[in-house]
């Protein structure tokens, strides 16, 4: 069996505010498979760019361990962390913010390269950005422009450019394609298909587009107020979920056939998202589900296997596998 590239060990990140703690991650598992996607989903505010941003350590963990390539970089001495972050990168959600406006691309691309002394000399270094940004789709002549000449496409091109500086092993992709046009989403997701295959790399791909994230992952994990509810392969998530509230997101899926959609049983998911302020010890998705028994209020289900490399979080979890 393949050893997980990351393994991310009962995650937590909480935040003091004046009304208590918010539980942002609470206790969250999951593997990631070197040059596989691990696709993230769930609703606004469930969690899932605090979990990318807690596990790069770019914001510090209130608990748990996360192995990459064997070794708890949680437990890594801030110098120690700067050498191993090399290796994983991420790209972020806004292209527009992301990107200092007071420096060129060739200046952003090769910002990571001058950090880590790569290059001895100017002109290898400006060779490396070239072949950066040729990989991306973008050409010498964008090198010397400024990030505000360019499309938000183009934008996170440089992002993703950016981001392959240092040849990394592991890629955060928070919802890179959320804030650009359709016709311009399809061209990034194909980007990172092709450039994964060709430098052998491996993404978290966080997004709410979940027929984008079934186009580009192996494996899907659904988040829901700081938990992890569901982890499977794509295929077996989205043809046999077994959580409720991913069944409700997959009805959510939109269908091109006007005819299809009508008939199509959407599952409506009744009141708000429960606040993640001290939530009490009980299933997180109990006020909204169909199926709640009294169970669901007593404690928190186990997030556990189900079926082969199926997880679930979930106390009526046997009644589903017996129908």
């Amino acid at each position: 069996m393949q050893e997980p590239l990351i393994s991310a060990r009962n995650i937590k990140k909480y935040f003091k505010v004046k009304e208590g703690t918010v539980k942002a991650v609470d206790g969250i598992n999951f593997d990631i498979y070197p040059g596989e996607t691990f696709g993230l989903v769930g609703e606004s505010g469930c969690g899932k760019s605090t979990t990318g941003r807690t596990i790069t350590r770019l914001l510090e963990p209130t608990e748990g361990e996360m192995f990459f390539e064997g070794e708890d970089i949680f437990k890594l001495p801030k110098s120690e962390l700067r050498k191993r972050r090399r290796d994983f990168q991420f790209i972020f959600q806004d292209p527009y913010a992301s990107l200092d406006p007071r420096m060129t691309i060739e200046e952003i691309v090769s910002e990571p390269l001058e950090i880590y002394k790569v290059y001895n000399n100017a002109k290898d270094r400006r060779q490396r950005v070239l072949e950066l940004l040729n990989l991306v789709g973008l050409s010498e002549e964008h090198a010397s422009r400024f990030p505000h000449e360019f499309s938000g496409g183009q934008r996170q091109r440089v992002g993703v450019a950016r981001a392959l500086a240092l040849r990394p092993k592991f890629i955060v992709c928070d919802e890179p394609i959320s804030a650009l046009d359709v016709s311009i989403q399809a061209q990034v997701i194909n980007i990172l298909i092709e450039l994964q295959k060709k430098m052998d790399l491996t993404y978290l791909f966080i997004a709410h587009d979940l027929s984008m994230v079934k186009y580009i992952s192996d494996r899907v994990g659904v988040m829901y107020l700081g938990n992890m509810m569901e982890v499977a392969t794509s295929d077996e998530l989205y043809s046999n979920p077994l959580h409720p509230y991913t069944i409700a997101l997959l009805s959510a899926i939109p269908i091109a056939d006007p005819k299809i959609q009508r008939e199509k049983n959407r599952i409506i998911l009744q009141g708000e998202v429960p606040s993640p302020i001290d939530p009490p010890n009980q299933c997180p998705f109990v006020d909204r589900c169909s199926r709640a028994q009294d169970i669901c209020r007593k404690s928190k289900p186990e997030f556990r296997e189900v079926r082969d490399n199926h997880f679930v979080a979930c106390h009526l979890v046997e009644q589903k596998l017996s129908h």
